[in-house]
C-alpha cells in the first residue's frame, strides 16, 4: 500500500509572506551567483597571484589587523562603559558608534578628511609637532578602516556585556578582586564569544573597506591600494581579473559569517551543555569538621576575630551588631530588604548605606573588593569558564597568594566540604549540591570577615539540603566572622542561625534567638511562614479586633489601643459542619477551599466572611467523616486559651 505524506503540525506559512521573502533570497543569492558564474576558473590561479593582486592582498591584510588592534584597544573600553556606566550624552554616544554604519563610506572619507587632512582640524597641528601625515599614508588607510570597521566590534560586545549578569562581577569583587581583575579574569573569559564576533566581523568589514579608504587615503600602489581598491583598478581593463579577486574576497567574507553563525546572528546558538545527573554523595561521604594536618597555618589566621557593628541608613534603616562567630539569619517577606541589606554591606547599592565596621577597621569607605565581605548569592554564581578549584582559589589568588598554594588551600576547602573529587569538573558539570558546596567553598577559602549568604540552599531538593546544611552548620560553628544567610525556610532559620532579624518595609521587627522568634513571632509573615496563623489588629478589653470588625476573644488580653498579633496554631483550629455549642468563644462560619497534606495530616483552607482567612489542621479520618472537599460549607472555632496575643 502506498503511504501518503503527512504534513508536521503547525500552522501553514502564509503565501502572502513567503512569496516576498523568495523574492528577497533570489535578490541576494543572484549576484553572488553571477561572480560564481562568471569567474574565469582556469584562469582563477594566475589571476590570484598576480604581482598587483599579492601586493594588494598584502597591504590589505596588514591595514585590516592593525585596524582590528587599533578597534580592540579603543572599542572594547567604549563597549564596556556603553554596557555599564550611566552617564549624560549616553545616547548621543552610542549614536555616534552607529553613525559610519549608516553614513556613505565616500562621506566618511571625507570627514575623515576635514578632521585629519593637511587642511582639516588636527592635521596642520599633527604634521608640525609630529611630524604626522595621515593622507595618502598607509597609516590613513588603517585610520579610514577603523572608523568604519570600529562599530561592529562595540555593538557585538556592547550586547554580551548588556546580557551578562552583574552579579558574576559583585561576586568576583566580594572575593577581593579589584574592577581591573574582575574585568580580564571574569567579564572578558565570559563574554568571548560576543568578542569574538565582533573582532572577527571587523577584521572583514576593514579588509573590505573601499569607500572611506579611497577618498581619505587615495589609491596609491603599495600605500594605500588595498584588495577592494585593486579590484576597482581591475574592473576597467581586465574584468575577468576583477571577478576572480572579488570571488576572493566573498569567500572570506562568507567564511567569517559562517564561522559566526549562531554568534552574530540569531540562528542556532550553540547550547550550553547540561549538568550530568551525578548523584550527591551519600551522609556519611560528608566530613566530620576535623580540618586535615595541612591547615595549620589556616588554623593560625583563624585566632583574629571579627566582630560586626553597623549602621544601614535609606531603605534599610537598622542597627546590627553581633560577636564573633555569630550566625544570623535574616527573614521577612519579598521586598522587605533583606537583599538589600546584604548589598548595602557590600557597598553595591545606592538604596542603601551601611557605616560598616568589621573588627576595629571602619570599611565604609572602602570599595567592594577590599572590605573582606564574601557574598554567596542565590544560585552560587560560579564562573562557568573556570573549573571548581580555579573557582575556589579566585579569591585567594585576587589576595595575592601565590598560585601553587592557592590551588593548596582551595583543595583542601573542596575536600572540607565532600566536593574534593570534583575539583576540575566546570559549573556545568556539577549537579546543584555540589554546586552550592563549590560556591561556600570559594566564599570561605578567601578568609572574609563577613560573610553574607543569599537563600544559599532554595535550588536544592530536601536531601541534598540537609546534607549541605549540615556542613555548613559545621563550618559556620568556627568561622572567626560574623555570618548573614537569607532564606525562607523556617528548618533552615533554626537550624543554622543564632539569631534571627526579622525585617520588614527595611525596618527590623523582631531580632532574637530562633525558640523566641518561633514562640512569640511578631510578624505575620513569619508567623505563616512557621505555619501559624497570624493576624494583626488592635487590642481590646477582651481580645483583638481585627481591620474587618471581626473580635477574637484571647485568655490573657493586652492594653486596650495596643496594636498587637494574634498568632493560632492550625491544630487548635476545630472543625465542624454545624454550629459548635460550649466552651469555644471564636466561632466562625466559613467554606473550604483547599486542602493539602501536611506530613501524615491535612491542611485546609478556610475563607469566611467574617474573618480573615484560616489554616486548620486535621488528620485525613476527620476530613472524611467531616465529607470536605472543596467548597464544603463548614464552622470553625477556636479556644481563647488557645490564642496567643504579642504586642507588635
Amino acid at each position: 500500500m502506498r503511504r501518503l505524506r503527512t504534513r508536521a503540525p503547525g500552522p501553514r506559512t502564509p503565501v502572502a509572506l513567503a512569496a516576498p521573502a523568495l523574492i528577497a533570497v533570489a535578490f541576494l543569492l543572484l549576484p553572488l551567483v553571477g561572480i560564481l558564474v562568471r569567474t574565469p576558473w582556469g584562469e582563477l590561479g594566475a589571476h590570484l597571484t598576480s604581482p598587483g593582486v599579492v601586493e594588494a592582498l598584502e597591504l590589505s591584510l596588514l591595514v585590516s589587523f592593525w585596524s582590528l588592534g587599533l578597534s580592540l584597544l579603543l572599542g572594547v573600553p567604549l563597549a564596556w562603559l556603553l554596557a555599564r556606566v550611566d552617564f549624560p550624552g549616553k545616547a548621543l554616544v552610542r549614536s555616534l558608534v552607529l553613525l559610519p554604519m549608516v553614513l556613505p563610506p565616500t562621506v566618511g572619507g571625507v570627514a575623515l578628511l576635514l578632521a585629519f587632512g593637511r587642511r582639516g582640524l588636527l592635521g596642520p597641528w599633527l604634521e608640525e609637532s609630529f611630524g604626522i601625515t595621515l593622507p595618502f599614508h598607509t597609516s590613513g588607510a588603517v585610520l579610514a578602516a577603523t572608523f568604519v570597521a570600529m562599530p561592529f566590534l562595540v555593538i557585538s560586545l556592547e550586547g554580551a556585556l548588556g546580557g551578562l549578569r552583574p552579579r558574576y562581577e559583585e561576586t568576583a569583587a566580594s572575593l577581593g578582586a579589584s574592577p581591573v581583575r574582575v574585568f580580564f579574569t571574569v567579564t572578558m573569559p565570559m563574554v568571548a564569544p560576543g568578542l569574538l564576533a565582533g573582532a572577527a566581523l571587523t577584521w572583514a568589514r576593514a579588509l573590505g573597506e573601499f569607500g572611506a579608504t579611497i577618498t581619505f587615503a587615495g589609491n596609491l600602489p603599495g600605500t594605500t591600494q588595498t584588495l577592494p581598491l585593486e579590484v576597482y583598478l581591475l574592473l576597467q581593463d581586465q574584468p575577468e581579473a576583477a571577478t576572480s579577486v572579488s570571488l576572493l574576497l566573498l569567500a572570506i567574507a562568507m567564511g567569517v559569517l559562517i564561522a559566526l553563525r549562531g554568534r552574530w546572528t540569531p540562528g542556532t546558538r550553540p547550547r550550553t551543555p547540561a549538568a550530568p545527573a551525578v548523584e550527591e554523595p551519600a551522609a556519611s561521604a560528608l566530613p566530620d569538621g576535623t580540618p586535615p594536618a595541612g591547615e595549620q597555618a589556616e588554623a593560625v589566621r583563624a585566632k583574629e576575630r571579627w566582630p560586626l557593628h553597623a549602621e544601614v541608613t535609606g531603605f534599610n534603616q537598622l542597627t546590627l551588631a553581633a560577636e564573633p562567630g555569630t550566625t544570623i539569619a535574616v527573614v521577612g517577606p519579598n521586598g522587605a530588604g533583606k537583599t538589600t541589606l546584604l548589598r548595602a554591606l557590600l557597598g553595591l547599592t545606592p538604596r542603601a548605606h551601611a557605616d560598616l565596621r568589621l573588627g576595629d577597621t571602619d570599611v565604609t569607605g572602602l570599595p567592594p573588593h577590599r572590605r573582606g565581605v564574601a557574598w554567596v548569592p542565590q544560585d552560587g554564581a560560579l564562573f562557568p569558564h573556570l573549573t571548581a578549584l580555579a573557582n575556589t582559589a579566585y579569591g585567594l589568588r585576587a589576595h595575592g597568594v601565590p598560585r601553587g598554594e592557592a590551588r593548596r588551600d582551595a583543595q583542601r576547602w573542596l575536600d572540607r566540604l565532600g566536593v574534593g573529587h570534583l575539583a576540575h569538573r566546570r559549573p556545568a558539570q556539577l549537579s546543584g549540591g555540589q554546586a552550592q558546596r563549590v560556591a561556600l567553598a570559594r566564599a570561605l577559602a578567601a578568609r572574609p570577615r563577613l560573610l553574607l549568604l543569599d537563600e544559599p540552599l532554595a535550588a536544592l531538593d530536601q536531601t541534598t539540603r540537609a546534607h549541605v546544611r549540615h556542613t555548613l552548620r559545621s563550618h559556620l560553628d568556627g568561622f572567626a566572622g560574623v555570618c548573614l544567610i537569607v532564606t525562607h525556610d523556617p528548618v533552615e532559620a533554626v537550624s543554622l542561625a543564632d539569631r534571627v532579624l526579622v525585617l520588614d518595609d527595611g525596618r527590623a521587627v523582631q531580632d532574637a534567638p530562633p525558640a523566641e522568634v518561633t514562640r512569640h513571632p511578631r510578624s505575620p509573615w513569619v508567623a505563616r511562614m512557621l505555619g501559624r496563623n497570624a493576624w494583626p489588629g488592635t487590642a481590646t478589653t477582651d481580645g483583638l479586633r481585627l481591620p474587618g470588625g471581626a473580635t477574637i476573644i484571647v485568655a490573657d488580653p493586652l492594653t486596650p489601643g495596643t496594636d498587637a498579633l494574634a498568632i493560632i496554631a492550625p491544630e487548635a483550629v476545630s472543625v465542624h459542619r454545624d454550629k459548635p455549642s460550649g466552651s469555644p468563644r471564636n466561632v466562625w462560619p466559613g467554606t473550604v477551599r483547599e486542602i493539602t497534606a501536611s506530613g501524615s495530616r491535612l491542611r485546609v483552607l478556610i475563607t469566611s466572611d467574617h474573618a480573615p482567612d484560616l489554616v486548620a489542621e486535621i488528620t485525613p479520618r476527620s476530613a472524611a467523616e467531616l465529607g470536605l472537599v472543596d467548597g464544603t460549607s463548614v464552622w470553625t472555632s477556636v479556644k481563647a486559651t488557645e490564642t496567643t496575643i504579642v504586642t507588635l
